[in-house]
């Protein structure tokens, strides 16, 4: 009997061990399972087909003009690529304004290659030469992966950009009443199971601002950063704004300039 009894009490300790372990694995955040789940698929992310296309693109002769793309000035100087993503928005001084890295790309389409930057800019996400732009803007953000971010704020316009890109990320409007904050606007806050980073400060490495261009997995696109704002505004409820805005480049400003010291992972793989 007392044999029987040792017996059954090592099974239930046993069992208690085991309800233990599968307890500890059942509460792993679903932020962790997302991460594991990016990390299996990070080492295929098809944002490296993007990235190879908007390199042949950089050096295609293309356009009316037919030209190249290799004398652009993204911020470094005609042709430099290295560094440049980490620095935009900023002003630019050939067009009088604070430029975010796709509405730059398009310019220098315009004035070198001859291409219509209106058209390209009313032209949907993912079709004609949208496409392209984000292609190319894959490619340079690639070529930055690994810096930090230090968005410039020494002229006028680079600080006022930035003052009204804090006002839009607060402002609350739209049939839901959401403002960007509603989501990113303090820590421990998710949707569905994602985390929701806080961006009204540095929110990381790699997080947020730091992290787009990016893939969809969900849907099999690759969304600039233009694309991504334009989502958020949707998912506000408020009309889309028009690509290249100074409203979009306002907040990428203050986005941008908030990741200070954050470490660029773009093109990064989302869900």
């Amino acid at each position: 009997m007392r044999t029987h009894a040792y017996t059954a009490c090592a099974l239930a300790l046993s069992a208690l061990s085991a309800l233990s372990v599968t307890s500890a694995l059942a509460q792993k955040t679903a932020s962790q399972s997302i991460d594991e789940y990016r990390a299996m698929l990070a080492d295929g992310n098809p944002a490296e087909l993007f990235e190879a296309k908007g390199e042949d693109l950089w050096k295609q002769v293309r356009g009316p003009k037919k030209a190249t793309l290799e004398q652009c000035d993204l911020g470094k100087g005609p042709g430099v690529i290295k560094g440049v993503f980490v620095e935009l928005p900023r002003y630019f001084a050939d067009t009088q304004r604070v430029q975010d890295l796709e509405s730059r790309l398009v310019t220098c389409m315009e004035k070198l290659q001859g291409f219509n930057a209106a058209e390209i800019a009313n032209t949907p996400f993912g079709k004609g030469e949208q496409s392209h732009v984000t292609a190319l803007a894959t490619w340079v953000a690639a070529e930055s992966k690994g810096l930090k971010f230090n968005l410039p704020q020494a002229h006028v316009q680079e600080k006022t950009f930035f003052e009204v890109g804090k006002r839009l990320f607060f402002q609350r409007g739209g049939t839901h009443d959401f403002s960007c904050a509603s989501c990113h606007g303090e820590e421990g806050k998710r949707i569905r199971l994602q985390d929701l980073p806080y961006l009204s400060k540095n929110p990381g490495d790699g997080v947020g601002f730091a992290a787009w261009p990016a893939y969809r997995v969900s849907n099999g696109q690759m969304w600039s950063m233009q694309l991504r704002l334009n989502d958020c505004y949707r998912q506000q409820r408020f009309p889309y704004p028009g690509f290249g805005s100074d409203a979009t480049i306002a907040l990428s400003t203050y986005l941008g300039v908030n990741a200070k010291g954050a470490v660029s992972v773009a093109p990064a793989i989302k869900r």
